[in-house]
């Protein structure tokens, strides 16, 4: 695990996410988590005991057991939201997170949630 700073996770995180349309910022079960209507993003700082800096996202089909097979020291089956397919991904890894990549892991969460106007927008426009 790096040595990195659980706030400045979360405030790169929640730029990533108020980039997309019409989001919103709320606290879920204690941590800042992002909507599209409904919850496509959620921090998770060291749930439970874990002790991992985390975002657990909604992922397209299949997408949870792609990643996870491939990396599974980054990505993992996330409790409660896991069953549904949601995507968790470590971001306290040695040598720091890959901006990018949160960046295409939110957007797919957002694609998967968001209604398909702003679906539409955000191909048009961009994140």
């Amino acid at each position: 695990m790096s040595d990195v700073d659980p706030d400045v996770l979360v405030e790169r995180l929640r730029a990533v996410c108020l980039a997309l349309p019409e989001v919103t910022e709320k606290i879920s079960h204690g941590s800042p988590s992002w909507f599209v209507r409904r919850m496509f993003v959620s921090w998770v700082g060291r749930h439970h005991g874990d002790p991992h800096l985390s975002l657990w996202a909604a992922a397209p089909e299949g997408a949870q057991a792609e990643m996870v097979a491939a990396e599974p020291d980054r990505f993992f089956v996330p409790p409660y939201v896991g069953h549904r397919g949601w995507l968790g991904m470590r971001l306290d890894v040695a040598g720091g997170p890959d901006w990018d990549e949160i960046r295409e892991v939110v957007t797919d969460a957002y694609r998967c949630t968001a209604p398909r106007r702003l679906v539409a927008q955000l191909e048009t426009h961009g994140p």
